[in-house]
């Protein structure tokens, strides 16, 4: 009798032999070794969620948090998990923007029914953006699951009439399994661009955590090109969704 471990290794070995990897992959005969690592993950990321809407935890500390577990997730696993090639397959990229695609947790085993998160993946074409954007009352992770972006992330400084005043923080290519977050106190704006012919990202968002923050918690457009000002801060113009889109999108 072959132990389980000798079985895998075996069928992996075949599997390589045949070029099968990929079907073996779709019909989830490696899943169950798996499976427990991201459901412990994902606990993890309920709890975090929890501490952040008790005001256990800070914005910046939940980021600070959010980045550490973020940077021990088995990339393969969650792709597994959220069914990442189906939402690839299935998905159909626009011509301005991105994709915006939900996915169903509620057979994850050891999650509770309300997880106190949302969760998507963004998809884009080459060229093709997340437009630049902030928000209010929100906390939010990414993670790159396929392809390459261009991300450039900063602070909102002030809020005024017609402009907000930001400043530049993070400007950079993100790959496979890198990953950034936002809140209110801590990069709060971003924009990714992708710049291979398809890329894709993971994004969970706490919405709401802090009631002393009155701002709607929607997006909140703006040109980032606008007017330099001193000390690198930059005059950014606010614009409506389908002004940001026609120009970034």
């Amino acid at each position: 009798m072959l132990t389980r471990r000798e079985f895998h290794s075996r069928l992996i070995g075949s599997a390589v032999t045949f070029g099968l990897i990929e079907t073996l992959w779709a019909r989830d005969l490696f899943a169950d070794p798996v499976k427990p690592t991201i459901q412990r993950w994902m606990s993890e990321l309920v709890e975090l969620t929890k501490d952040l809407r008790g005001q256990k935890l800070t914005d910046v500390q939940f980021q600070t948090k959010m980045e550490d577990l973020y940077k021990r997730v088995d990339l393969a696993a969650l792709c597994s998990l959220i069914k990442f090639d189906d939402v690839e397959k299935k998905t159909a990229l626009p011509e301005s923007g991105a994709a915006n695609v939900g996915f169903d947790l509620s057979k994850v085993e050891g999650l509770p029914a309300e997880l106190g998160f949302g969760k998507q993946i963004f998809g884009c074409k080459k060229g093709r953006s997340i437009v630049p954007h902030g928000h209010a009352n929100m906390c939010t992770g990414f993670i790159i699951l396929k392809g390459q972006w261009h991300g450039r992330h900063y602070d909102r400084v002030e809020t005024n009439k017609d402009h907000y005043v930001i400043r530049p923080t993070i400007d950079r290519t993100f790959g496979p399994g890198e990953l950034s977050t936002i809140s209110d106190h801590k990069d709060n704006v971003h924009w990714f661009e992708a710049t291979s012919d398809t890329a894709f990202i993971f994004n969970v968002h706490v919405i709401g955590y802090d009631k002393a923050i009155k701002e709607t918690s929607g997006r909140l457009y703006l040109d980032p090109n606008g007017e330099k000002l001193a000390g690198g801060l930059v005059k950014a113009p606010k614009m409506s969704s389908a002004e940001c889109h026609r120009k970034y999108g």
